[in-house]
Formats: C-alpha cells, structure tokens, sequence
C-alpha cells in the first residue's frame, strides 16, 4: 500500500509539471523534487524516464476516465458515439497527456494508455457487430474510429480555441458511424455485413474445433473487408 501511495504521489507531481511546462519539464530530478523525494525512489519503481513517462500517459487516461459511464446501454451505436465525445475531451482538457499517448506512434511501440484506449473502443465496435449492424470488419472499424477522432483532437489542438469549427466533430463522427454501421440490427443483404455478423458470434460456438474456427475467420475477414 505505501509503495502504491508513493507511486501515486510521484504521477500527481509529474502530471502537474507535464501541465505547465511539457514533456520536456517531466525530468527525474524535477519530478523527484516536486513529489519531496529522492530520484533513485523514481528509478526503483518505474524503471526509467520511459517508464515514468508511460505510467503517466495511462494514470491520466484511467483518472479521466473514472466517474465516466462504463456499462454499454441498449443501444451499441450510441455507446460508440458516448466513448467519442469521451475520448474528444479528454484530448482537449489533456492536451500534454494525449500527445503522449497519440502523438509520436511507431510500429511495436504504443503507450500502455493507448492501448487501454483501444481495449474499450474494441469492445465497442464488438457489441455493434454482435447487433448485426456493423457494415465493416471489426479492425477496419476500429482503425477508422481511432483514425477519425485523433485527427479531430488533433486538428483543434493546433488552432486557437476561437478558430476551430464547433461542428467538426458531430460531423466527422456522424461521416464515419454512417461509414461503418446501419440503422438497424437485422443485417443488409451484402456478403461482408453478414460475414461481420457471423464472426462476431463465432465465440460462442462450440461446434467447431479450433483449426476450423481459425479457418473460417479468416475466410470472414476476406469477406468483410
């Protein structure tokens, strides 16, 4: 318990001088002076200023995303269009924070926040498919989502507060939920939308052994995408 107290303390200091002065302000001995400790303490429990810097990310999301509604309503699509504006103002009231999570992407090496992100925006692209009402393949879903709503995060936080289009986000939200699903659980006609639909309930199946299961997903992302 105290270590995870102090754990905390140091991510509390940290965040605050990621707020004020940046990534560049988040060094070991700044943050070891602003949470009254010494720098070896930071060492021993995060390993390095990667590591420090990872913990962060993820201890600002999961703070952000405490007292938020975690339990999907009726309606998947509008639980979708819930974790969008979750995720939009979180970029915008975290800016520092964000930019760690989604601001220097390289192959094999996403933050530990942005993988916690991209969990949840799973599990919701998931439920919309098990509904019958995803148009295209689970992944090619999520990437578009994800793609979508940092470039919107993105596009405001390099213009003032009094120049950014108030709409762009409805709008682009809208644009790719049109793009992705359809209005109602029975499935359209078309090959893909009823390939998503028959993987997404391929896990509660216990009619075929595990080779075929694979098989047979893989035959699905063919159709689906």
């Amino acid at each position: 318990m105290a270590s995870e107290t102090m754990k905390e303390r140091i991510l509390e200091a940290a965040i605050g001088l990621l707020t004020s002065e940046g990534p560049e302000g988040v060094t070991t001995r700044a943050v070891a002076e602003a949470a009254g400790i010494q720098a070896p303490t930071i060492y021993r429990i995060f390993g390095d200023k990667h590591g420090l810097l990872e913990a962060l990310a993820e201890h600002g999301f999961r703070r952000h995303l405490a007292g938020k509604p975690s339990n999907g309503g009726p309606d998947p699509v509008e639980d979708l269009r819930q974790g969008w504006e979750v995720h939009i103002a979180f970029g915008l009231e975290n800016p520092a924070l964000y930019s760690l999570m989604y601001g220097a992407p390289r192959p094999g090496n996403r933050s530990a926040a942005a993988l916690t992100a991209e969990k949840l925006l799973q599990g919701r692209i998931h439920q919309i498919a098990l509904a019958g009402r995803l148009k295209v393949s689970e992944r090619r879903a999520v990437e578009m989502v994800r793609a979508a709503a940092c470039g919107v995060v993105f596009s405001w936080l390099g213009q003032p507060q009094d120049a950014r289009d108030p709409g762009l986000s409805e709008a682009t939200r809208e644009a790719i939920l049109e793009a992705i699903t359809h209005g109602d659980s029975t499935p359209a006609g078309s090959t893909a939308h009823l390939a998503v639909a028959l993987k997404a309930r391929l896990e509660k199946s216990s009619h075929l052994s595990a080779a075929e299961l694979a098989l047979l997903r893989e035959w699905l992302d063919r159709l689906s995408d």
